[in-house]
């Protein structure tokens, strides 16, 4: 670039006369400083900014086509403005406020800001009402939620809550966030109301004989896997069943909870110094495989200086398929005795790499393929189309295992990416699933718990039904007498005898049915329950 002398820089600049005589729309509202740089001014909701550098040259089209650019920003305020009249839902147009006010604070052109930025302030105020309005009245929901938690009123209070969550979901929307935390007070008093519903059913004499049973499993489970040799299944195992213990009530003699807390310790005490002795015996074994593959390893470190590609190649393939031949070695010397074999590898396949440019490019290649597969990935991380980016996944991830490999300078980024790419999708898709999941569960369980009540109830009804015939016959048959009042009083009974009886079909077929339903909906709440440790990539 040419540097510009003194009497140039003067002959380019924009003179007081000059900048006075210049008319156009909105000069009112900017100015020219010393740097010959146009300034839109501040107002009281936007600092000042810099529109453009002038010159002598340019400085008249510059600030006509800078004035004339306002009318396009006018054109956009006028447009909010009209879908703003004409929408009734509010709420609606929160982003394009947003946006609109985000471009203005950037647009290239002069005019007095001053009127939209209070248009748009005010719009902003109104949609902000609206939130906290609608907010007002979720808060009230979970106001009623938490001052019904405590009732011991079971059945109006079961009603009361399913008409919290119905209200909720007809409700307006609010704000994410703070909605969210309704919605969690909500949830955590209908949690707490049916735990302590399900509490007030629960017969103190039915858990000491339920924790007999479980407690009798975790001896029978724990004796079970004494003489195992599944070290590590049979030690996890082991420590849920302690884990689970713990979390077990007393039985119903002290007796009997000394005598099974005995028989499950020996189990676990039987198990564990059999385990020890295990490793012990491995710890010698591991000793002996340190030697061999020691010699292996020295053996590959004498070789990794060879020029001899093919013959060194094919002994190096010997060392590594006699090293897997080779069990363990203690823990502490693995990764060294691994880490030496390697080197020793990458140096002489590192020098074989050098010697071929061909394989070089081959690489470089790779690694572009690979690249435009990650891009990919993570254009795709943030999708909600589950089965079809599901799918393009999946297909990635065949593509990426049939491309050879990339230049190690580039070492393992690029693949960390894909993963973490492929991870944070499927996290996504998993957390979206299993709260679709959860929330199924919940209405399922509801539904379950309703049934199993009215089960209980029309067979109480019927059983009373059932009583009251048997008395009403009873007493037909004990009413032998004649006259009218006798007469009259049979009559009457076998009324009574007829309604109930004419009664009583219905009813038997009406518990037929409702315990079909009840067994549905206990097979379909086994079968809903979720899935886990599936593998990433393989979610539905």
């Amino acid at each position: 670039m040419t540097t510009q002398q003194p009497d140039q820089q003067a002959a380019n600049r924009i003179t007081p006369e000059m900048w006075h005589e210049l008319d156009f729309a909105g000069k009112a509202f900017c100015s020219l400083n010393d740097e010959q740089e146009l300034i839109l001014n501040a107002t009281a909701y936007s600092p000042e900014r810099r529109l453009s550098v002038l010159t002598s040259e340019n400085y008249a089209t510059v600030a006509t086509a800078l004035a004339e650019k306002f009318r396009e920003v006018e054109s956009k305020v006028q447009e909010l403005n009209t879908e703003w009249e004409q929408q009734e839902d509010k709420l609606k147009l929160s982003g394009k406020i947003a946006r609109l006010k985000d471009y203005i604070q950037r647009a290239n052109a002069i005019g007095d800001y001053a009127p939209i930025y209070n248009d748009l302030h005010e719009k902003e105020k109104e949609v902000q009402q609206l939130y906290d309005t609608h907010y007002a009245e979720k808060l009230k929901l979970a106001e009623r939620a938490e001052a019904l938690q405590d009732s011991e009123d079971w059945k109006a209070t079961t009603e009361a809550m399913r008409a919290i969550v119905e209200e909720w979901k007809a409700a307006n929307p609010a704000d994410k966030g703070r909605s969210e935390k309704l919605w969690e007070r909500i949830e955590k008093a209908r949690n707490h109301f049916y735990e302590r519903k399900r509490q007030h059913h629960e017969d103190v004499e039915q858990d000491m004989m339920q924790n007999l049973d479980l407690k009798l499993e975790i001896c029978e489970t724990a004796e079970q896997h004494a003489h195992s040799e599944d070290w590590r299944k049979s030690s996890d195992i082991m420590k849920e069943l302690m884990d689970k213990w713990k979390t077990i009530g007393r039985v119903a003699s002290a007796e009997k909870n000394e005598e099974l807390w005995n028989r499950f310790i020996q189990s676990r005490n039987i198990f564990f110094d059999r385990k020890k002795q295990h490793f012990e015996s491995i710890q010698t074994e591991q000793e002996g495989n340190y030697a061999q593959k020691l010699a292996l390893v020295e053996n590959a470190e004498r070789l990794s200086d060879s020029t001899d590609w093919k013959e060194t190649t094919v002994q190096l393939a010997h060392i590594m398929d006699e090293w897997k031949t080779i069990g363990k070695v203690p823990f502490e010397k693995a990764d060294e005795l691994w880490n030496r074999l390697q080197a020793a590898r990458d140096k002489f396949f590192s020098a074989k790499r050098q010697s071929a440019e061909e394989f070089k490019v081959s690489l470089e290649d790779n690694y572009a393929q690979k690249l435009a597969l990650l891009n990919r990935a993570e254009q795709l991380k943030h999708s909600e189309n589950w089965k079809e980016a599901t799918e393009e996944m999946n297909d990635l991830m065949q593509e990426w295992k049939k491309i050879g490999h990339i230049p190690r300078e580039y070492g393992d980024e690029i693949w960390e990416r894909f993963i973490a790419a492929r991870h944070h999708f499927f996290d996504r898709k998993d957390a979206d699933r299993d709260k679709r999941k959860a929330r199924f569960q919940n209405q399922l369980d509801s539904r379950f718990q309703q049934t199993r009540q009215f089960l209980e109830k029309i067979r109480t009804e019927l059983e009373e039904e059932e009583s009251k015939l048997a008395d009403f016959r009873e007493s037909l048959s004990n009413t032998t007498g004649s006259g009218g009042k006798e007469d009259e009083l049979r009559k009457h009974l076998e009324n009574l005898i007829h309604q109930i009886e004419k009664k009583l079909p219905a009813r038997r077929d009406k518990i037929a049915e409702v315990t079909r339903q009840y067994e549905e909906l206990q097979q379909r709440r086994t079968e809903a329950r979720p899935e886990r440790n599936k593998p990433v990539g393989e979610s539905e």
